[in-house]
């Protein structure tokens, strides 16, 4: 019997590590919840990454992808590669990603996107403050809404999704369509 322990702990320990993390992980959904009532998006202003000032209703028109993340967040982290391939897929002039860390500075941001696979090429704002967040009632990260072309609130999303699947672009292609 010990013997048989011992083999299997042997094997256990050559299986990579990766493969255990990925079994820990979930799949991210994609599904987006639709809001009953429509609420307004409260309107904003916050730096990027070049201490440029933008606020929401710059994006007045546009369908608005607005996520709440940090890069201690691992959902956040793991949905990140898939907001890159929704921007770069739908790259209509009607929309837009924008992401918003939470507490974090310029510099370790900017570290943590040039570890990923493809740099983004969405806008991602800083809320240093949370006070958005706050704003918005974000419970966790991350949080994601997607906001019509007139600044209504019409689906949201609470914790990792798979934003490039073809039922929320079909989603935001209806939303475009209004």
């Amino acid at each position: 019997m010990k013997c048989l322990i011992k083999s299997i702990s042997v094997v256990l320990l050559l299986i990579p590590l990766s493969l255990v993390a990925d079994w820990q992980q979930p799949e991210l959904s994609h599904n987006l919840t639709p809001l009953k009532n429509q609420v307004v998006a409260s309107d904003f202003e916050l730096e990027n990454m070049d201490e440029e000032t933008k606020s929401l209703s710059d994006y007045r028109g546009q369908v608005v992808l607005l996520n709440f993340w940090a890069t201690w967040c691992p959902p956040c982290v793991r949905e990140m590669p898939s907001m890159e391939r929704l921007h770069q897929e739908i790259k209509a002039k009607d929309f837009k990603v924008i992401a918003l860390n939470q507490m974090e500075e310029v510099d370790d941001v900017f570290a943590f996107t040039g570890q990923l696979e493809v740099d983004p090429t969405f806008e991602i704002l800083f809320d240093k403050t949370s006070q958005v967040s706050q704003e918005y009632a974000v419970k966790g990260l991350p949080t994601t809404y997607l906001i019509d072309k007139k600044g209504n609130i019409r689906y949201r999303a609470v914790g990792g999704r798979e934003f490039n699947h073809p039922e929320v672009i079909k989603i935001i292609n209806q939303l475009i369509a209004e």
